[in-house]
């Protein structure tokens, strides 16, 4: 099939095209028949997952801008409550009350 112009293409027609080239699994226990563990352990060995950053602080109330600037996120303020710990939900970093320091009341 050649290359359609852009004005002869109807709207969705594009998305018929693309789906219609695409294997469709008639179910569910189609795709997971054909799980092998074996090459998902490849994948997972290929994309390790970095371990989230730990800082220690002296204070059980944190603010967290992930690297701050552009490629940080919204400045979050964190309460660790009764834990010695919180987890910032924006970028996972743990913020770990040092030892000896005290919870604010």
């Amino acid at each position: 099939m050649g290359v359609l112009p852009m004005s002869l293409l109807v709207p969705g027609q594009m998305t018929k095209i693309l789906a219609s080239r695409v294997p469709r699994l008639s179910t569910c226990e189609a795709n997971l028949k054909d799980y092998d563990p074996a090459v998902f352990a490849q994948i997972e060995s290929a994309m390790p997952v970095e371990v989230p950053e730990i800082i220690e602080v002296d204070s059980s109330r944190v603010a967290c801008d992930g690297i701050g600037g552009g490629l940080g996120h919204p400045r979050v303020y964190l309460e660790m409550g009764d834990e010695n710990f919180v987890e910032c939900p924006y970028c996972d970093r743990r913020f770990v009350l040092r030892d000896g320091a005290g919870h604010h009341h």
